[in-house]
């Protein structure tokens, strides 16, 4: 039973601690260095996709592009995943016009539609923590950008001319059958799997690190 539980780090208090011992006899402890908690910082840069930069709030973006501020601690979405990166550069393909995004998370893909030129942007997610993650990164950014918790896959959604949607495959398939909007960039799949469309021609398609990206338009 030892060897199931080789490798598992807990960080926690010393009370914690003693309820690890009386479950786990065979736990070792010792004391991690002052300033652990905020060390991952120094793993996360921001990046150049196309006209946008995207990068944390103790980063300096570069001249001569637009920036997207996002506390990487809120939700997520930093714009450092391959999905992310994919539907940035999707989202400069399409004429800036009015836009949804399902599954918003920390409001990374809205603040930058919103950066594009995209309006109304509206953000959508299921989960009310990624709601106050995109309006607290919008107001960073000194944007207004509509958010409410909504389940796509059942609620009523806004009628807009662009829909972006960076979920899971059987979540984009299913937002794919409910949805009417001209063209919907969707992403959160593997590189091996083709949404099923019916009714919309790929436009185009991007792919990174296994990951893939699809813009598709009726």
């Amino acid at each position: 039973m030892e060897e199931l539980h080789e490798g598992f780090a807990v960080y926690t208090d010393a009370a914690g601690e003693r309820a690890l011992r009386d479950r786990f006899p065979a736990a070792s402890a010792s004391d991690v260095a002052e300033g652990w908690d905020d060390a991952w910082r120094a793993f996360h840069h921001g990046v150049v996709v196309g006209r946008l930069w995207v990068g944390p709030p103790w980063e300096a973006p570069p001249p001569a592009v637009e920036a997207v501020v996002i506390d990487p601690g809120r939700a997520f979405g930093t714009g450092a995943h391959p999905t992310t990166r994919l539907c940035l550069e999707l989202l400069q393909e399409v004429r800036p016009t009015s836009i949804l995004d399902v599954g918003c998370g920390s409001g990374v893909l809205s603040i930058a539609a919103a950066r594009l030129g995209f309006a109304p942007v509206v953000a959508v997610d299921v989960d009310p923590a990624a709601v106050d993650a995109t309006l607290a990164n919008a107001r960073t950014n000194g944007l207004e950008v509509p958010a409410h918790r909504a389940d796509a896959l059942a609620d009523e959604l806004p009628e807009t001319a662009v829909v972006v949607a960076n979920i899971a495959l059987e979540a984009v398939e299913s937002l794919l059958a409910r949805v009417e909007a001209p063209c919907i960039i969707t992403s959160g799949y593997l590189e091996r799997d083709i949404p099923a469309a019916a009714g919309r021609r790929r436009v185009a398609r991007r792919t990174a690190g296994g990951w893939a990206a699809d813009l598709l338009c009726s």
